[in-house]
C-alpha cells in the first residue's frame, strides 16, 4: 500500500519548494493524499477492511493539521497547493 520509490520521489520533485526539500508542508500533503487516493480505490474493492480504514482515518486528520498549519502560516502557498492537489472542490 505504501508509494514505491520513484512514485514518491516524483511527487517530491513536483511539490518540493527548494532543491533538497522533502519535509516541507506541501510534500508532505502531496504524499498523504497520493496515499489517500490509493486507499480510497483499495476500499472500493475490500469494503470490510476495517484495519486500514483506522489507518485512512489517521492519514486524513494528518493531512487536515498540515494543511491547516499551512493554511495559517502562509495562505497563498495553501491556495496554489489546493489547487494543484484538487482537494477542495
Amino acid at each position: 500500500m505504501a508509494l514505491v520509490s520513484e512514485e514518491k520521489q516524483q511527487v517530491i520533485s513536483k511539490y518540493r519548494v527548494h532543491k533538497s526539500d522533502t519535509g516541507s508542508p506541501e510534500v508532505q500533503v502531496a504524499i498523504l493524499s497520493r496515499r489517500i487516493g490509493e486507499l480510497t480505490e483499495h476500499f472500493k474493492t475490500h469494503k470490510k477492511d476495517h484495519h486500514s480504514r483506522r489507518g485512512l482515518l489517521t492519514m486524513v486528520a494528518r493531512r487536515r493539521r498540515l494543511l491547516d498549519y499551512l493554511k495559517k502560516h502562509s495562505p497563498e502557498r495553501y491556495q496554489t497547493l489546493i489547487q494543484s492537489l484538487g482537494i477542495r472542490r
